[in-house]
């Protein structure tokens, strides 16, 4: 999309996944919902601004630990007293954490914790490896643990909460969110939308928030935070890039991508099946798109 426009939409076809979930071959068109992967961060992202907005979630400098007091041990806990909110935003939490494993096998953290009996007791309670606020880990937990902090402050699932303060203010009417075996939404990986739909959200970006997210808190969200690798940034779920064009993404396994660059007026929204097998050919996408 382009100044608001859509100046290019492709489909195709292929094997595809819903989490854990074998779909078989599938046929795309415009109206088909497809795995967002950890692009459901940056939604998580945006959704907590809003909630923040409405006065349901703490302020990111709040300890993050009391948001669950039925863990009385790990609020206690003297090595974990020092958690912020924040820390769970830019997935600095300091906490033992490994997703380089496959997203098939329970080596992986956040397949664990998918398995667990209780995810965020799960989260909170890895073993403290480095003081919070350090260093950037890449943490599905952390996005479960934002999830499970907005539901909570709304009074009412993560799914419906989103309905109602995003997806419908912008239009949106069909979507999905994959829920665990405990009855709770995947905050880091289970949003399904239509990759209109997808755009729409890097629209909202771009625009500044609109009257749906506050513009403060895009602002606040897509300020580098955290270095991860040469010009590449982390703000509040939200990667940025730093370079001569400055670019805003979400990203997700199998080539989900969500990139929104001001500079050009543009939003590019990809969907794709390569999960497990990297990224290349949403990078390829953006290249051409972009000219880099």
């Amino acid at each position: 999309m382009r100044a608001g426009e859509v100046v290019l939409e492709r489909y195709g076809a292929g094997r595809d996944h819903r989490l854990g979930e074998d779909l078989g071959h599938i046929v795309f068109d415009r109206d088909t919902l497809h795995d967002l992967r950890s692009v459901s961060k940056s939604v998580v992202g945006l959704l907590y601004g809003i909630a923040l907005a409405e006065g349901l979630v703490p302020e990111p400098g709040e300890g993050l630990m009391r948001q669950f007091p039925e863990y009385p041990d790990l609020v206690a806990d003297p090595a974990r007293s020092h958690l912020t909110v924040e820390h769970a935003l830019t997935m600095t939490l300091g906490l033992e954490w490994n997703e380089d494993a496959p997203y098939t096998s329970p080596a992986n953290s956040e397949i664990a914790m998918e398995l667990a009996p209780d995810r965020h007791r799960f989260v909170l309670e890895r073993p403290v490896v480095e003081e919070a606020g350090k260093r950037w880990t890449y943490c599905g937990g952390a996005a479960a643990l934002l999830g499970a902090v907005i539901a909570r402050g709304a009074g009412r699932p993560l799914t419906d909460y989103a309905a109602s303060a995003l997806f419908r203010p912008l239009g949106i009417g069909d979507f999905a969110w994959t829920k665990g075996d405990d009855g709770i939404e995947s905050a880091a990986a289970g949003l399904r939308l239509r990759p209109l739909d997808l755009a729409a959200v890097g629209q909202l970006v771009l625009d500044g928030g609109r009257d749906i997210v506050p513009g403060e808190w895009i602002t606040r969200m897509l300020t580098p935070r955290m270095v991860i690798e040469d010009q590449f940034r982390y703000g509040y779920q939200w990667y940025i890039g730093t370079g001569a064009r400055r670019l805003y993404e979400g990203i997700g396994n199998g080539g989900q991508r969500l990139l929104v660059a001001p500079g050009e007026d543009l939003v590019v929204a990809v969907t794709a099946g390569e999960y497990d097998a990297g990224m290349d050919s949403a990078a390829a996408v953006l290249d051409a798109v972009l000219g880099r």
